[in-house]
């Protein structure tokens, strides 16, 4: 189910859409302030959601004009980077693993001073520190964010298997034996390894399952330890088992959707908003047909999710701080976010509790609940992105065969240190 803001007109989306290709800052001789936003196209709140968004706001704004620019996950970081000397953007979207590297960089506003004292209650707190390095913030979060386990209820149904046996990725692989045995799915289990960032998330998910964290007490990178190597061996063979469609190596999280959604496959991570998509009837063919769990736990019993929470940061040489700080606060508000539980689960703690809104996504709710309990944060360091790129690459030449897991594992660390 994909929720949307009351009473908009299909020609204002068709207009804010429009509006949306548009990249330049100015503020008209009318007194009209020019907002150029930069968000995400995938994953969490959908285009069309955030367009709903900004529409309202500039209805209750009219002295406000907001310029809403979309990109690939995969190009917004150095959409950000690009754009930073010329002050292009006055808000733009950051990912959980940015604010050390752009705070130091002076990429993006300190505004902790900005920071209502109430927040530190009310919003849940693996969304409020999404945008803190060094006990300052850099941004105000958009919602907690995890992977979670996605199946296909007929699949699962049909070989006498029932949510229990998919607790453990134990379970999730006897299940999966049993699918492709009864020649239901040839490959039963889908999941974003192409060397992108995704790779790095669903890694990071099945490490805090075998137990194991990116980085050691010091906060060099540690990936070639028993748990390290554990992992990815484990990822390896599921290949080599006939379990995982050999493709997931090419695939992103909108790959995996798809395979979902096309009933081709049985099992697979991926974000909240996922949920909707697959039970929605113009872009899925098992609507009503998917289930939703928390990870499954690994043999410690353990099932962190990866933190995946984002952030509306103001950059450095915004031209209008004032008003860009104006529109994150609302776009990040409670009442705002309740209306979108099927992009990201709001941040505020007393949204959990409301029936208005989890009624709206129960199934997801519930996931969360247990969710967004304990997360995984991928490496906080300030050269994320170089230690990301020898992950993303050290990982696949494992899953390619190129590289032993341990030989990988190793490289992958000497890499993060030169």
């Amino acid at each position: 189910m994909r929720i949307t803001a009351r009473g908009l007109a299909a020609g204002v989306v068709a207009t804010a859409l429009a509006a949306s290709m548009v990249a330049c800052s100015s503020s008209s001789n009318s007194g009209v302030t020019t907002l150029n936003a930069l968000f995400m196209q995938q994953a969490g709140y959908s285009q069309e959601q955030i367009t709903q968004m900004v529409d309202a706001y500039q209805k209750d704004h009219p002295d406000v004009k907001v310029e809403s620019t979309f990109v690939s996950y995969e190009a917004l970081h150095d959409k950000i980077v690009t754009s930073a000397p010329a002050g292009t953007y006055d808000v733009v979207l950051l990912d959980v693993i940015w604010p050390a590297e752009f705070a130091t960089k002076d990429i993006v506003l300190d505004v902790t001073s900005r920071y209502p004292a109430a927040w530190k209650d009310d919003m849940l707190g693996g969304a409020y520190h999404t945008a803190e390095y060094n006990g300052k913030f850099y941004g105000v979060p958009w919602g907690p964010s995890t992977k979670f386990f996605y199946y296909n209820k007929d699949m699962v149904a049909a070989v006498g298997a029932t949510e229990a046996d998919l607790d453990t990725w134990a379970g999730v692989l006897g299940v999966a034996q049993k699918i492709r045995a009864a020649g239901l799915s040839s490959y039963p289990i889908a999941w974003s390894w192409a060397q992108a960032e995704a790779v790095v998330c669903d890694y990071g998910q099945l490490l805090g399952a075998f137990g194991g964290q990116f980085t050691d007490a010091a906060g060099n990178l540690a990936v070639n330890n028993e748990a390290g190597v554990q992992t990815l061996t484990w990822m390896k063979q599921t290949i080599d088992d006939g379990l995982t469609n050999p493709a997931s190596t090419t695939f992103l999280e909108d790959d995996v959707q798809k395979t979902l959604a096309q009933g081709e496959t049985a099992f697979g991570l991926n974000w909240e908003a996922t949920l909707g998509a697959l039970n929605d009837e113009t872009q899925s063919q098992v609507a009503g047909k998917i289930g939703i769990l928390p990870t499954p736990a690994g043999p410690a019993g353990l099932r962190p999710g990866i933190n995946g929470a984002m952030a509306l940061s103001i950059p450095t040489k915004s031209k209008h701080p004032d008003a860009a700080w104006d529109l994150i606060t609302y776009l990040t508000s409670q009442a705002v976010q309740d209306q979108y539980p099927t992009g990201w689960p709001p941040n505020w703690k007393s949204s959990y509790t409301d029936t208005a809104v989890t009624g709206q996504a129960p199934e997801l709710f519930k996931a969360a609940a247990v969710g967004y309990a304990s997360l995984i944060l991928r490496p906080t360091v300030a050269n994320y992105n170089s230690t990301s790129a020898a992950l993303q690459a050290e990982i696949q030449n494992a899953l390619l065969g190129q590289k032993s897991p341990q030989k990988a594992m190793d490289d992958a660390v000497a890499s993060s240190k030169a």
